[in-house]
């Protein structure tokens, strides 16, 4: 019976904190710093790291950077960051989201 009532309270933990994760946390103060035409793919690498994931956008490179938390209880956050580079390497355009307004 003991077992059985672990296993319960530890489900109900599990349920009220329902929460999860995808992607890994990126310094968001240095997008202003991306300059179209200009920033390599060096410069964003030093800026924010590995990619959480890379792939090819209407024949163009594309690295995305993702960090989202999600939780059933506490508020969900979210901030995602595509840049898509041309064939040589240089930033042809990004896009940021975030679910926080801009300050």
């Amino acid at each position: 019976m003991n077992y059985i009532g672990l296993v319960i309270v530890v489900g109900i933990i599990l349920i009220s904190n329902g929460c999860g994760t995808v992607g890994k946390s990126f310094n968001t103060s240095k997008v202003e710093s991306i300059v179209n035409g200009t920033t390599t793919r060096s410069d964003i690498k030093k800026m924010f790291g590995e990619p959480f994931k890379t792939g090819i956008q209407n024949g163009q490179p594309i690295w995305v950077y993702e960090d989202n938390h999600y939780s059933i209880i506490l508020e969900e956050t979210s901030k995602d960051l595509m840049i898509i580079f041309s064939p040589d390497g240089i930033v042809r355009s990004y896009q940021f989201m975030s679910s926080k307004p801009a300050s």
